[in-house]
Formats: structure tokens, sequence, C-alpha cells
């Protein structure tokens, strides 16, 4: 180990103005090595095969129903209002029962809750809808 000792005429010391940059160099790396030790624990997901996306054209029959939801949560069913979810319910049971089962097509506002979507989406499978669809606006292309 060694110590620096000033000269005896009694001048002030220089000034060393150099940053030893040996502690940042090591710090560095210190996090380097942690941050690839930890990467591979972190990422590691549980094998399962997620499913592929499509969008179909949508085929419009006339015994498809549109269920709307507007931004505030209002429910509409082809465009007329509807007053609560139990009465959405008794709607969707008395066409559960017709054979073939009617599509419903679910049109939510960008900007509605997703639990007032979420509410319609229940409605139908507590009324016993088989199929239930959501109908969104492609992306521009370009």
């Amino acid at each position: 180990m060694a110590m620096n000792v000033g000269a005896g005429d009694g001048d002030e010391d220089e000034v060393l103005s150099t940053i030893n940059t040996t502690p940042l160099v090591d710090v560095m790396l210190v996090l380097l090595i942690i941050f690839l030790i930890t990467v591979p624990v972190v990422t590691q997901n549980a094998a399962v095969s997620l499913p592929k996306e499509t969008n179909l054209a949508r085929q419009t029959k006339p015994e498809n129903i549109e269920i709307s939801v507007t931004k505030e949560g209002d429910v509409f069913w082809n465009a007329v209002p509807v007053a609560d979810n139990e009465a959405l319910v008794a709607r969707l049971k008395k066409v559960a029962v017709m054979v073939p089962q009617p599509e419903v097509h679910i049109r939510g506002d960008e900007k509605s809750r997703y639990e007032s979507v979420g509410r319609v989406v229940f409605a139908c499978q507590r009324a016993g809808i088989q199929k239930v669809s959501f109908v969104t606006e492609p992306p521009p292309r370009g």
C-alpha cells in the first residue's frame, strides 16, 4: 500500500483532476452479471398453446342479434334501449330456445368500460347463448 506524501517545501499540493473510474467499472460489471443471471429466471413461462388470431368478415343475417354498449354503459338491442340487465337476460332466453340459435354480435364503444361489456357477455352466458362475437373495426391500412 502506498501513500503520497507532499514535498517538504510548504507549497500547496497540486489538485488531482482525474476521475478514478475503477469503482464505476466494478459496479457496472456487477450489475451486468446480476442482470444476466436474473433475465432467464424472469422470462420462464409455462408451456401453453396460444390461440391464433383470426379476423373473419362478418356475415349479416336477419336473425342475428346486435347488442351495442355505449361509453356510458347503456345497452341497446338492435338500436332499441334495454332497461336493465335482467330485461336483457329475459330477452336473450327467449331467443336462446330458437333452432337454429341466432348469433349475438356485441358492439362495444372503444371508450366503454370493460365491466359494461362483461355484463352483456355474462347475460349471454346466463341465457345459454352458444355463439357470441365481438364486432371490431379493422385498423387502417398503410
